[in-house]
């Protein structure tokens, strides 16, 4: 039976057996149910607030219907939620093919920051990129707990005020509202035009959630991401702190870099069941972010500090000259052995260069740049992955 991961509390589930939640509606002379607290929501993604009671299909097996009858207060209900988390789904989901993209990263790898500015660009720049209508999902995004407010007070206080988001707290049993965005557009095969849509959930980590192989292997999502961004601190290889010269404000963490990788590595193995002798399967987008420290190092001829067309497919053999350039710096700044760990642990994943603020803060006050944010690639490793999944075309692959 074909299962995808539910973008909010990680669970694999049959897409075409879909809980329901009551609408409220009731029937002739039988009130609506009442909102109380889903034990089961707040358990698997800590959502605290009211909602309506869920219900399985009255079938034990096949499809589920698009409506069933509430078997509380006899109303009809359209509204579909997971059979897990009860968290209502979009109407879309029924049938879509959604990879769960998980983000992870060390403390200090500026993984708030980066978020907040890729989420900035899917609503602009990839969007008309593709030619996509890309919004937030979910049933909560307005309320004062929302992902929207999260991702608004965010982007207000690195584009309008030019300061740097606070650090993320640790996730409760490894649960934290994940930024859940639907994405649909045209595909075209066989002469046929079809509508398709994907979605995409991306899921802040603190630095601290992976100080330890116990903290890592918690974080459920871990064990149902289809794809994985890999947020590396390139301050923390040692040829770098050896040559830039870094404030000590800029270096806010001792964790060296393979340390942080092998424990996601073993969380990774651990959760997806990955035997001894076998890589694990998923595609990872290794992405050292910060670049933009390295850019008086590199000096301003360097490919990396291009920027490639923004056209409407990934550019794989650009891609790949990008893969092998980070490869050969890494082995600049002695760090081989991070190239080794991915090419020893992992089936596909690809390097990229980032920088969400485009010019290095004031690590000192935390400050943005004074000539404000100029983001340099951080759609890359997302696009790589979308073009994994069959999301968006890739132009050049062998």
């Amino acid at each position: 039976m074909s299962t995808t991961a539910c973008p909010y509390c990680y669970h694999r589930i049959a897409s075409h057996r879909l809980w329901y939640q009551c609408a409220g509606r009731g029937t002739p002379g039988r009130a609506g149910c009442t909102t109380e607290v889903d034990a089961a929501r707040q358990a698997e993604t800590g959502f605290q607030g009211r909602s309506r009671p869920s219900f399985g299909p009255a079938r034990p097996i096949g499809p589920a219907p698009a409506r069933a009858r509430c078997p509380g207060c006899g109303g009809e209900s359209g509204i579909r939620v997971c059979p897990c988390c009860h968290t209502p789904l979009s109407p879309n989901f029924a049938g879509s093919k959604s990879p769960l993209i998980a983000m992870v990263g060390a403390k200090g790898t500026g993984k708030t920051v980066y978020l907040t500015v890729l989420a900035h660009e899917l609503r602009a720049g990839l969007r008309r990129r593709f030619g996509a209508d890309v919004r937030l999902s979910g049933d909560r995004q307005g309320d004062a707990a929302s992902p929207l407010l999260w991702l608004q007070e965010n982007v207000d206080a690195v584009y309008d005020d030019h300061r740097l988001s606070a650090q993320t707290p640790q996730a409760q049993a490894g649960r934290r509202e994940p930024l859940v965005f639907e994405w649909r557009q045209e595909h075209r095969r066989l002469g046929r035009t079809r509508l398709r849509t994907s979605y995409l959930s991306f899921y802040d980590t603190a630095g601290e959630d992976l100080t330890t192989q116990s903290n890592a292997v918690e974080l459920a999502y871990l064990g149902a991401a289809d794809a994985l961004i890999l947020l590396l601190d390139p301050f923390m290889l040692p040829g770098a702190r050896q040559w830039l010269g870094l404030p000590k404000a800029a270096l806010t963490s001792a964790e060296a870099t393979l340390d942080v990788l092998g424990r996601v590595t073993d969380a990774l193995r651990i959760s997806h069941g990955v035997k001894p002798g076998r890589r694990i399967p998923i595609p990872v987008s290794v992405a050292f972010a910060k670049i933009d420290g390295l850019f008086d190092l590199l000096g301003p001829d360097h490919p990396l500090l291009g920027t490639p067309p923004a056209a409407p497919y990934y550019d794989e053999p650009a891609g790949q000259d990008t893969h092998e350039r980070i490869r050969a710096l890494l082995d600049d700044l002695g760090a081989d052995d991070v190239d080794a760990h991915l090419r020893l642990n992992y089936d596909r994943f690809r390097y990229f260069a980032v920088s969400a603020l485009g010019a290095p803060p004031d690590y000192e006050s935390g400050r943005v740049d004074a000539g404000g944010v100029r983001p340099h690639r951080v759609d890359e490793p997302l696009v790589w992955l979308l073009g994994a999944f069959g999301v968006v075309p890739v132009a050049g692959r062998t």
